[in-house]
């Protein structure tokens, strides 16, 4: 199934890279540019159509798309041309892809929140940097989140944007850990290390879910303690299980211990007495068995489903921001970064292990590649829009004065070499992890 679960990224891309070249298409047309060429995939062409003016074309390298305009090459001045148009309209045609994906991831977020609803997370510490603020106020891996300065925590964003604002001063910070409330005090760090975040820890979240059992295999600590398929697990000594991350979290914190188990079964509430193992298993959840989540989705309100909108597209839109940001500081490895080939691998991961129906997980990875799409178009990098916009800028910052088209046709022809080298770099990373094994979720 992984194999067949990867394949969902062809239509993917395909509709994205679609509606990216659709918005340069449309913009061209309506500054009365001629579109010589509207081409999904890079040549060579495997496939053409002429329709009026412009050639419907099928390329061979799957890397991307393109829309070729009359006198992008700066060898035209016609009334049709590219060249003859003004700063201003060159601008919206360079932006107008990176528009129609943000557009789209929009449109997205507004059909998840209107069709399925909204979900509430639990925050938890993950880890802990030595010597960190975090580690001088006692700060454990698996603590939650309840409040943070008085704010009651909803999200992992909540906590980033209220240690930065509270940089500097003392803040009281509420967790709960093995079902009791612990009220700390910590300053977070003005100029952290790099990586390390104002606090010095790792933040992770956990959608609210209901957590029944799929399977107990024979002689594994489940089927000591009298689990049985389709049960429902309520409590592990009394505190709720309202996710996966708070259930698994007790249980690792008490190996080697009995716990009593709340089960639900066939509408009945029982208990279950069983022990923890002492050495827990690393691929299954800590009693050895096979574990479903059923996600809890809140119905949101005719009326807030545009508020919720925005803000959620907002969020997410903020982590990208922050993602490449990380990226381009050297933050994260170059390894994290994946090609074509690499995303088909994460799509089959994510699809495998998400507990979310299968057209909400589709919907969802949509959305965060849409945004990708939209937003490393903008980077002014050569050969790229944001890289051809900067040329725009400069034409701006000199009053009108033009980089002759030759010379800024060659920087772009350089990008555009440096970039297929790299993407087939990327590609032959993607491959290797896929033969050896490694996951990009471990």
């Amino acid at each position: 199934m992984g194999f067949i679960y990867a394949l969902w990224i062809i239509p993917i891309l395909a509709i994205l890279i679609f509606l990216h070249e659709l918005g340069h298409f449309v913009m061209a047309r309506r500054s009365g540019v001629r579109v010589e060429e509207f081409g999904i995939g890079l040549p060579p062409r495997i496939w053409g159509h002429r329709h009026g003016d412009t050639i419907y074309s099928i390329n061979a390298i799957p890397l991307g798309g393109f829309v070729r305009v009359h006198g992008e090459d700066g060898k035209s001045f016609s009334d049709d041309s590219m060249q003859t148009k003004s700063m201003g309209q060159r601008a919206r045609f360079l932006a107008a892809g990176s528009f129609m994906n943000f557009v789209t991831a929009f449109v997205l977020v507004g059909a998840l929140v209107a069709f399925q609803g909204r979900t509430d997370q639990n925050v938890y510490v993950t880890e802990v940097m030595p010597g960190s603020p975090a580690a001088e106020a006692g700060w454990l891996a698996g603590d939650r989140f309840v409040s943070v300065a008085g704010q009651e925590i909803d999200n992992d964003e909540q906590v980033r944007q209220i240690t930065a604002g509270r940089a500097g001063s003392a803040i009281v910070v509420t967790l709960e850990r093995s079902g009791q409330l612990i009220d700390t005090t910590i300053t977070p760090r003005v100029d952290p290390p790099a990586g390390e975040g104002r606090t010095g820890i790792r933040l992770g979240s956990s959608v609210l879910a209901d957590i029944h059992v799929r399977e107990v295999p024979a002689q594994s600590a489940g089927d000591a303690a009298g689990f049985q398929t389709d049960d429902l697990i309520r409590s592990v000594d009394g505190v709720p299980t309202t996710d996966y991350m708070r259930y698994a979290t007790y249980l690792a914190q008490r190996a080697g211990e009995v716990v009593t188990f709340g089960i639900e079964r066939n509408g009945q509430l029982i208990t279950l007495d069983g022990r923890v193992p002492e050495s827990l298993p690393e691929e299954t959840e800590p009693m050895g068995m096979s574990l479903a989540r059923d996600i809890r989705f809140e119905r949101v309100p005719l009326l807030e489903i545009p508020g919720e909108t925005v803000r959620t597209s907002v969020t997410w839109t903020v982590r990208l921001v922050e993602g490449i940001i990380i990226l381009i500081t050297g933050q994260a490895s170059f390894g994290d970064v994946a090609g074509p080939i690499g995303m088909g691998q994460l799509t089959s991961e994510i699809i495998s292990e998400s507990a979310m129906p299968l057209w909400v997980t589709l919907v969802t990875l949509s959305i965060i590649l849409s945004l990708n799409l939209g937003m490393l178009n903008l980077l002014p990098l050569p050969a790229l829009d944001g890289g051809r916009l900067m040329f725009v800028a400069i034409e701006f910052l000199r009053r009108g004065k033009r980089v002759a088209p030759e010379k800024e046709g060659l920087v772009h022809f350089v990008g555009i070499a440096i970039l297929l080298s790299l993407m087939l770099v990327i590609a032959f990373r993607d491959v290797d992890r896929i033969f050896s094994g490694r996951s990009f979720l471990q």
